[in-house]
């Protein structure tokens, strides 16, 4: 369901995409509005699903996951068993932050972080390999993150 945003809807998101955890009096004062109109709005996009929920983010290295890759997965049939087969591998594997379905001459995009060099090489050869289809995988290690996710744009 698609809602209309004004302006003060749109403040609201940027304040707490910065702070998820903005006190709803002091997000009231920074958008400008009493706490109870501000906490209605917050609650309408909360049921409308602008808000999908709120979180904590947590720093990968700082929790010794040193060593982060985007791997490209071709799957070697393209029947729907084979392919929810190796989604559901992946939904169950925690080194996977986000798995994405792609067009072109690779089907699946993973997000991968783990410890080690040691670890990524035991997930590549001992466990991504031996999925359901895999018949190619093209990984590239992440040397440096120049922009992180900062949230999604809004317009002014």
């Amino acid at each position: 369901m698609r809602i209309e945003l004004d302006r003060t809807d749109l403040r609201i998101l940027r304040e707490l995409q910065r702070d998820g955890r903005l006190p709803i009096v002091e997000l009231a004062e920074r958008v400008a509005l009493s706490a109870t109109a501000c906490q209605r709005r917050v609650k309408k996009l909360e049921e409308a699903g602008v808000i999908a929920g709120y979180a904590a983010v947590l720093d990968a290295r700082a929790l010794g996951r040193e060593v982060e890759a985007f791997v490209r997965v071709a799957i070697e049939r393209q029947s729907r068993d084979v392919t929810l087969a190796f989604e559901n591998a992946i939904r169950a594997r925690s080194e996977v932050r986000a798995c994405y379905v792609m067009t072109g001459d690779l089907d699946f995009l993973l997000h991968v972080q783990v410890a080690d060099l040691k670890a990524f090489a035991e997930f590549s050869m001992n466990v991504l390999i031996g999925l359901p289809g895999v018949k190619d995988v093209r990984s590239s290690l992440v040397l440096e993150a120049i922009k992180r996710d900062e949230g999604l744009p809004l317009p002014d």
